[in-house]
């Protein structure tokens, strides 16, 4: 099940998000955490070369995110093993879907099923609900994005995972893009000061966004050059005055807002102007799908 892991991200350029090499790496530190020095209730009960089917099954209604992460799982512990499946990563699939199967050597399914889970059901849960807050905003011009509020280890997949559910990408990492924020400003004497320092040490080549609060931060940061802002932790009502003066001052300035973000309030948000809207719970505190893999002779 070698799939095609090119997805567009926010600005419409192909990106492979799953770098094959670095997903291998970080299988096997996984497959290392759990294994340890091996199977010992299978290597007790089993005798060799006892050969089986496995399946994986829908719970409940899910995006279905992480098939090629499974895969890999099974990969790493024996080469010759591939996954058969039945829905695609990013596919909405009911409860009592099969969404994929395996055959092999009995050790290598039970070695590797928690770890293949733990990921299918985890990364399930951040499509699923990127796909909730993506339908919460429909109609309007909002686009929902990710943090760095991700599990350590995991966020190439996590963010992967959003693109899957219809969300858009934020920050890979500190080295990908300015985000000058409150501490920054703090550091340096103002949301002015600290924009004008950035921009006179990247050039016009990058983008600075800066995180404001109030209106005076707002004229400081445009009049300073930013090319976008940040606004985190107000109500919609709060947002959608710093939006509008904003654009007032900056017809071409851009907007993202965090903090506070629910299902039950995102589309008020939206409604207040904002361009992307970034949630936390995305990646933090998602709940993981209900996905079986169920096991037998054969």
């Amino acid at each position: 099940m070698r799939r095609d892991r090119e997805l567009r991200s926010q600005g419409g350029a192909v990106v492979n998000w799953l770098d094959e090499g670095a997903l291998y790496s970080s299988i096997g530190l996984f497959l290392r955490e759990d294994l340890g020095r091996g199977d010992v209730t299978t290597q007790a009960t089993l005798m060799r070369n006892v050969r089986a089917r496995g399946r994986f099954v829908a719970g409940e209604k899910m995006v279905v995110a992480g098939l090629e992460a499974a895969e890999e799982v099974f990969i790493t512990l024996d080469p010759q093993q591939q996954i058969e499946a039945f829905a695609g990563d990013g596919e909405e699939v009911e409860a009592g879907k099969v969404i994929a199967r395996t055959s092999g050597f009995a050790d290598v399914l039970l070695a590797g099923e928690r770890v293949a889970l733990n990921l299918l059901r985890h990364l399930s849960g951040v499509a699923t609900t990127t796909r909730e807050f993506a339908r919460a905003v429909e109609g309007t011009k909002t686009k929902i994005a990710d943090t760095r509020k991700t599990t350590p280890g995991l966020r190439m997949l996590e963010k992967y995972a959003v693109l899957l559910g219809g969300g858009v990408n934020h920050r890979s990492g500190l080295d990908d893009g300015i985000f000058v924020k409150t501490n920054h400003a703090a550091l340096v004497g103002g949301v002015g000061q600290a924009v004008r320092t950035a921009r006179e040490k990247v050039g016009h080549l990058h983008k600075i966004v800066v995180e404001v609060g109030n209106q005076n931060e707002v004229r400081e940061a445009i009049e300073n050059g930013a090319d976008s802002l940040a606004i985190d932790g107000l109500s919609p009502d709060e947002t959608g005055a710093l939006i509008a003066q904003a654009r007032e001052l900056s017809p071409q300035i851009t907007t993202q807002v965090s903090g506070r973000i629910s299902l039950e309030n995102v589309r008020a948000y939206a409604g207040a102007g904002a361009d992307i809207i970034q949630v936390g719970a995305l990646t933090q505190s998602v709940r993981a799908m209900d996905i079986s893999f169920q096991i037998q002779v054969g």
